[in-house]
Formats: structure tokens, sequence, C-alpha cells
């Protein structure tokens, strides 16, 4: 019997798609840009450098990650849920930039 793996990789690696909000785009407007992206729940910092690199050509200074957690909201008179996240906060070096778009 085989163990199969469950880590969901994708041709990038880790990484699922740009996260773009207010805080995001201002911190990418700083002399030291920062981008946030949100990744597997698998992920950690080594496989999210690497896929940056692959994907964008550029080398992080360091990646940081966060998870945000379930939470229950009420919209419109209805209750519901917010999805759990997993964002990488990614740092370069002044000057280094990734086109999102």
């Amino acid at each position: 019997m085989s163990i199969i793996s469950k880590k969901i990789t994708n041709k990038f690696g880790q990484i699922k798609r740009p996260y773009i909000t207010e805080k995001a785009t201002f911190l990418v407007g700083n002399k030291y840009p920062i981008y946030t992206f949100e990744v597997v729940p698998e992920a950690n910092k080594a496989e999210v450098a690497k896929a940056i690199k692959l994907k964008y050509n550029v080398t992080p200074v360091k990646v940081n990650i966060v998870s945000l957690p379930t939470k229950k909201v009420i919209v419109r008179g209805k209750k519901g849920t917010k999805s759990a996240v997993k964002k990488a906060y990614v740092f370069l070096k002044p000057g280094d930039k990734i086109d999102l778009i």
C-alpha cells in the first residue's frame, strides 16, 4: 500500500493568487515593497519564496505567513461564514517590483 501526499500544488508551488485589498495596495507603495498572496494551507515560508522566485523572477528578502481563522458574519439578515485564509507577506528589496496584472 502506498501513501499518497495530500499536498496541493500548482504550476508555481504554493501560491493561489494575489491578495488585493486596500491595506495590501498601501504596502506595495512603500520604499520597501511588500506583496500579499493567498497560499495553500500547507505552505511554508521556503516554498512560498521559491514559488515567488520561479513565477515573478524576483528574490524575496523575507516571507511572513499569517493564518486568518473562519469568521461568522451576517449579511442582509442571513447568517454565514467567511472562509479561513492563509496569507503570505513577501518583502522585496527597494526597486524590485512584481507586475500582478
